[in-house]
């Protein structure tokens, strides 16, 4: 009953094969290993993007920040949702990457609005020299609060960046999910959507430790080079990364097992539902946010259960005290595992 987060998943058996395969003899060093060959071609295929400049980093963090520093100058701002992992999670690793650029938080939500997003642009290049100048939008799908943007909502995101001709980046530590979830291609929720720029994850999604960073316009790839390698995030041993990606785009695995993960929250949720929880967010991914009274996660936690409380503690005075629950599934929770949560909670 491990629903802490899709980090703490194992990796996938095709991929360790995938690792071991890739363990045999020698290969080029840094990147011009024949597996990377084919990482490229596959990415490039499956985005419909045959010009697409394709780079693989170990942690998402990195993807993130060496992206964004490729796109913004130090004197810009980034723009991004006040929950993006970006500003909440990544210890200023964009604003160090970047040379010092800050973070515009857009709006009160997860998924930035069109109208919101134009109006903290208005508000920025108001003071000349002195103050930040507009650079980069950043967005999240899935969201840290397990939300979809739609392709409207993207492509009207999107549309107001180029109304200033800005650029704009797409965190997809849980692409593959948000994929799932909207049912499209996934040249349709980047490029075709507006979208110059991806972090694509595979790290969640049961590869052991690996991101590719996407670029549309190749124009960015020898500066992306540069960044990653004076940012120490160039592998000399780069077949092992370039093996897990070729692993995980193999024969769809990657979003066979996005979809696994989803159904596998959907199956969560529906339980949840049916006991009669209310959420925080509408789920519509691979993580769901169900507000449960302190004695259940007791009860919950004590039996073994593994996930993390949102806005409160186990240790409350009141047992009836209502606290959110962060509940992530990833492609290996079992059915079992899940009837075996919910019977607790119905206990």
């Amino acid at each position: 009953m491990f629903f802490a987060s899709d980090n703490s998943g194992p990796v996938h058996p095709r991929i360790m094969e995938a690792l071991m395969e890739a363990n045999q003899g020698h290969a080029m060093a840094y990147g011009a290993d024949a597996l990377m060959d084919e990482v490229r071609a596959r990415i490039r295929d499956i985005f419909e993007a045959p010009e697409a400049a394709v780079y693989l980093v170990a942690t998402g963090t990195a993807a993130n920040a060496l992206a964004l520093a490729t796109l913004a100058q130090p004197w810009q701002t980034v723009f991004c949702s006040p929950v993006a992992h970006i500003h909440e999670d990544e210890c200023n690793a964009p604003e160090f990457y970047t040379g010092g650029a800050k973070l515009t938080l857009v709006g009160d939500t997860d998924r930035i609005s069109a109208e919101a997003l134009r109006a903290a642009i208005e508000a920025e290049e108001t003071r000349g020299v002195h103050g930040p100048q507009r650079g980069p939008v950043s967005l999240t799908s899935v969201t840290e609060r397990g939300t979809v943007y739609g392709l409207d909502e993207l492509r009207a995101v999107t549309a107001v960046a180029r109304d200033y001709g800005l650029p704009v980046h797409l965190d997809g530590a849980r692409f593959a999910n948000a994929l799932a979830a909207l049912d499209c291609s996934p040249a349709e929720m980047t490029w075709k959507a507006g979208i110059d720029a991806v972090s694509f994850g595979g790290t969640k999604n049961g590869c052991m430790g690996v991101e590719a960073v996407i670029f549309f316009d190749p124009a960015h790839a020898w500066e992306f080079e540069l960044r990653r390698k004076r940012g120490a995030h160039l592998f000399s041993k780069h077949r092992y990364l370039s093996a897990q990606m070729a692993g995980y785009l193999r024969d769809g695995l990657w979003l066979d097992m996005a979809r696994q993960a989803n159904a596998n929250c959907a199956r969560l949720v529906a339980g949840l539902r049916a006991a009669g929880m209310e959420f925080l967010h509408d789920p519509q991914a691979n993580m769901a946010f169900p507000i449960l009274p302190l004695r259940t996660h007791r009860r919950l936690h004590e039996a073994g259960a593994a996930y993390h409380l949102w806005n409160g503690t186990l240790d409350g005075d009141d047992p009836d005290q209502p606290i959110a629950a962060r509940l992530v599934c990833d492609w290996s929770i079992s059915s079992d595992e899940i009837d075996c949560f919910l019977n607790l909670l119905r206990a």
